[in-house]
Formats: structure tokens, sequence, C-alpha cells
């Protein structure tokens, strides 16, 4: 069906003619043959939201819809891949016309040619449904790409291949019920705005363990769960998303670079194919997917990259894997939908953004989770998003933080002062939460320790009797404290330096495990439970705070994880130093 431009207006074009045309069908706009999205319909008239550069379009233009959704392409070849926010492969566009994106260039978002070694995990006569993994590809050295029957076919293999085949060749034949018989390939084409289907959805009760000591301790995520990472400029968004990246506990990493600056995802795209992966020892570029729409890229397609992203780690999470999405950032995906929503003209809500901001970041959000796949194996995938928030002035109380808030479990808020100070990760721990902390307990208990909780509890109750402190420190200076709340203040600055801040560029405190984690927070507050009964003793505080062992307890981060038994050996000797402390006839402790 062809319509045709009555009115351009930057990203949004109108077209009338457009009757049988159906909301959300992508379209070809003009000659060039432009990538479009209809996002509204009025009588014959429709609105279109273009992801290419509109200049030089004029009325008159013809308007050609697809008929279909906007969808991604769904099968090996994906991982690797460097796609903009409408899944075309950059890397392929820049071989054949350059550094920039020529308009209306049709690539296809995989492969098409490429042959893939395809094993077969069923056999003729099987009864196979929705879900059920046929066959699999050895797509890195990392990552096993499963192959699922597609959606709706159901019924008995009727014949299936073996050895190499392109994503478009059947691979196997399925006879449904009705005696029509299909033809399975690799290939599946999802459209992005719905989410995929699954059995059922699991309650949040395994942490997503990062190997970051603030947010392992103090503010978990539960695998299948959502975090927001607020905080102004410079203050350590990426570098944190980064982290989460190599270390977290997934399997695979979908990174959505939405709207940020050219630099910063020039430096992910230098950086992923260099860091090994910890686990295989492999490039990390072998187990993630990158989605780049920098901010100089047209608005519109910034709108769509979300949406791919999380219909990309849908599919990977079908397949039994434990999928982490970092969206960096989604302001700059909600500026996109300011600015369209501004150019339909329609009733603009808080500071200009829509009405249906809250609704469109759930709709993100919401597709994240712990789920049963579908299938006829019990098999269990997770989608863990990561959202960066980027508030301007690093104001908290501006909508899309709030709206964000409204939805997550886990608050990560960074703290330009922190950041300023130079400790790193920046997450302020008098401002952040997590919601998760309850429900992950039963887990700490069982897999790291049962005074875990307790131990948790001590040391925020500590840093935030530090907080209370230092007003009256400011305001009367220190000496006006007592001797044991200034001690509380010596286990805080411990707490602060020696535990939370850490280093993401030093071999080894780059990453602690919970065994590790333990074990550190258990000698610093052993320390301050010695220091205080030493004290009680009748020791002198200068003396206990200027323990020659406070160094070492300072560098047991730097102990490297098949050395952690060291970490009991500065407790011993901590152990003895405080009793050769106590003066005689003083209160000796066990």
């Amino acid at each position: 069906m062809q319509g045709r431009i009555v009115k351009v207006s930057g990203p949004l074009v109108i077209a009338e003619g457009m009757q049988d045309a159906k909301m959300y069908d992508v379209v070809r706009v003009s000659d060039k043959k432009l990538i479009g999205e209809i996002i509204e319909l009025r009588g014959d008239k429709a609105s279109i939201q273009v992801y290419e550069e509109t200049a030089g379009i004029g009325p008159g233009e013809p308007v050609v819809t697809t008929g279909y959704p906007l969808s991604v392409e769904l099968a090996p070849g994906l991982i690797e891949s460097i796609f903009d926010g409408i899944q075309r492969p950059l890397n392929v566009i820049r071989d054949q016309v350059g550094d920039r994106i020529a308009r209306g260039i049709d690539v296809p978002a995989l492969d098409h040619d490429k042959k893939w070694d395809f094993v077969p995990t069923v056999n003729e006569g099987d009864f196979v449904t929705t879900g059920d993994i046929i066959g699999t590809v050895q797509e890195t050295s990392i990552i096993e790409h499963r192959i699922m029957i597609p959606q709706g076919v159901e019924g008995t293999i009727e014949w299936i291949h073996k050895g190499e085949a392109t994503i478009v060749d059947p691979i196997a034949k399925v006879k449904k019920k009705s005696g029509e018989a299909v033809d399975v390939c690799m290939l599946q084409r999802t459209p992005v705005r719905i989410g995929r289907r699954y059995k059922e959805k699991l309650p949040p009760n395994v942490p997503m363990l990062t190997g970051q000591r603030v947010i392992d301790t103090f503010f978990p995520v539960a695998k299948g769960g959502v975090a927001a990472v607020p905080g102004p400029f410079g203050s350590g968004k990426t570098v944190v998303q980064h982290q989460l990246a190599k270390w977290a506990d997934a399997d695979l990493i979908v990174y959505v670079g939405c709207g940020e600056r050219g630099n910063e995802m020039t430096d992910v795209l230098m950086e992923f194919p260099q860091l090994k992966d910890p686990k295989s020892g492999e490039p990390l570029m072998k187990r993630t997917v990158l989605i780049a729409n920098t901010s100089d890229m047209p608005v519109a397609a910034r709108e769509a990259s979300i949406y791919t992203g999380i219909t990309i780690a849908e599919y990977f999470r079908d397949m039994g894997y434990k999928v982490a999405i970092m969206a960096d950032s989604t302001s700059r995906w909600a500026e996109a939908l300011r600015e369209m929503s501004g150019r339909l003209e329609e009733m603009p809500g808080e500071e200009g953004y829509p009405a249906y901001l809250s609704s469109r970041l759930a709709e993100f959000y919401e597709r994240a989770g712990r789920v049963m796949c579908l299938g006829q194996e019990n098999r269990e995938g997770a989608i863990s998003a990561i959202g960066a928030v980027s508030p301007p002035g690093g104001d908290l109380s501006e909508p899309v933080t709030q709206a964000t808030l409204r939805i997550v479990k886990v608050f990560w808020g960074l703290d330009a002062q922190l950041a300023y100070r130079r400790h790193f990760p920046a997450i302020n721990w008098l401002v952040s939460y997590s919601l998760y902390v309850d429900r992950l307990g039963e887990w700490m208990e069982e897999h790291v320790a049962g005074d875990w909780d307790d131990m948790r509890i001590e040391a925020m109750s500590i840093l935030q009797t530090e907080s209370e402190l230092e007003e009256i420190v400011r305001l009367v200076g220190v000496d006006a404290l007592s001797l044991k709340d200034r001690l509380t203040l010596e286990t805080a600055r411990s707490i602060r330096e020696d535990y939370l801040h850490q280093n993401a560029f030093h071999d080894v405190d780059t990453y602690t495990s919970m065994k590790k984690q333990y074990k550190m927070l258990k000698l610093i507050l052993e320390f301050h439970h010695a220091a205080n009964r030493t004290l009680e003793a009748g020791a002198e505080f200068s003396e206990i705070i200027n323990l020659p062992v406070r160094e070492r307890i300072g560098r047991a981060k730097y102990i490297p994880e098949d050395r952690i038994a060291e970490i009991d050996a500065i407790m011993d000797e901590m152990n003895e130093q405080m009793e050769a402390l106590v003066p005689e006839g003083g209160i000796r402790y066990a």
C-alpha cells in the first residue's frame, strides 16, 4: 500500500492515504527508502517516526508500508556483532559504505550466506512443541547457540538436518496434527515491542553476584532483577556498567549504548574485544552483543534501541541462559520520547516528557525476570536489567529518575562528591537501597555464612552512625566525642576505605568473591569489637588506632583469592596485638 508525504518535521513524517496501515507497521519513506515506523493514525493520515536523517525529503514523495512490525533477526551470528538501534550491522555497513551510515541502505542484520555447523539434539519421529531445542550451533568458544522450535509450531519431526547450513536453509520438517508439514530454519524474526512468551515467572531469590563489594554486600541484585544506576556526569555510571558486564554472574551480556557520547561507545567497542572473560579466559566479546546508538545518530532510532536489546536478551533467555542487559542510558531514551511527543503535539507531562513515560519505562523493565522457558523440558532462564540514568545536573527528583525508581527494586545512587574524592565505585551507601535483601538473605546464609545478614546490618549501622557523628564533628570538633564514638568513626573509615573502595583497574581488587567479602568484612568488624573491649579494659585510644596490624587490614583487599586464608592470620595477629595493649590488672578477654 502506498501513501504520500504531506508534512516533514525532523524525524517525524506525516503521510496521507494510509487508511489500510496498522500501528507500528514498518514503512519505507520517499524514493530513498528510509526506514520508519507508524506511531500514530488519524483517519487516513499516519505519523511516522523515521529512523534516518530526513533532510531533503519533501511533501508528495511516496510512503510504502511493509505490513510488518519492527522486528529483529534472531539466529547464530548475533554474538560479537555490533548493531545500531534498529539492528543494522554497523561493521558490515562500514565495510560497504565507510564510517557514516548511508541513508536508505538495506543490509540484512545477520549474514544469510555464512554456513554454521548444526548438530541435531532430536531424532526423526520425536514430538516437539514451541520452545523445544532441536539442535545446537557452537557460535563462539563460550556460547552454544540453541536452535528452538518457533512459536506456533507443534508436531512430529519428519526430517532433521545434520552438518553445515545457512540460517535460512531448512534444518527440520515438522508435521503438525493437521497434517501440514512446516519447514524450520535457524532464523527467527520477532517483533521488538511485544515480549517473548514463557511458561512461568519465578521469584527473584538467587543473587546475581558481581564481585563488587558495595553491591554484593549492601545492595545486591537478584538474577532476573532490575536495578537503576543514576548519577551526574563523571560519577562513574559507565565504569560500573563495564564492571558488571565483565564480572556479573551472567552467561551473556547485551550492552545497549542508547544516545551516549560517541567517545564512550568507542571506549566500549575498543575495550570489550580486549577484556578477558574471567571464567573462560577468552575475549569478553565472545559472550556479548553490542547495540550502539550514539547521540549524533537519528533520535528516533534511540527509542527503538532499548526494545531491540531486550528482545535479543529474551531470545537467549529462552535458550536457558542467564542474561544481563545494560542500558546506558535510559535518560537519553526518554529524551527521544520527549522529542517525538513534542513533534506529535501531544499534551506534555512533567518537564515536557510525555504522560506515558512511566508506562513505557515499566514496559521495558517488566520484560526482565527469572522464568521457566517454553518447551517440554524444564529450562530456566533469566534477564537482569541494569539501566543507567543521567539526571540533568544530578537532580534525582527529575521525572525519569523518579519514574524509574517506582519500577526498579535496586537503586545504586552515584555521588559526585565520592567520585571527586576518588572513591569508586561512587555508590552512596546512605541513599542507595535494594529491596531484594530480605529475599536473598536465605541464599546468603546457606551459601556464604549463617551470620552474613547480621554482619551486613552492623556494618551499615556503623556507616549511618558515622554520618550522624560527622555533623557533631563539623559543629564542635572531634574532641567533643567520646572515645567509643571516635572508635566508631575509625571503624567506619576502615569500612569505607578498606572495604567499599574498590580499584577496577587492579588485577586482584577488581573482583572479590563472596567468601573473601565475608572474611574481609568479618576482619573489620572483629577489629571494632576487639577495640571496644580493649578500650573498656583501660587501653589507650591512640595505641589502639595505631596498631601495626591496621595496615595489614587495609591491604587485605589485595590478597589473591587463592590465598584468602591469610585473612584469618591477620585476625589472629590483631587479637594478639590487642591483648598486648591491655594494662596489668585490666580485664582480659578470650
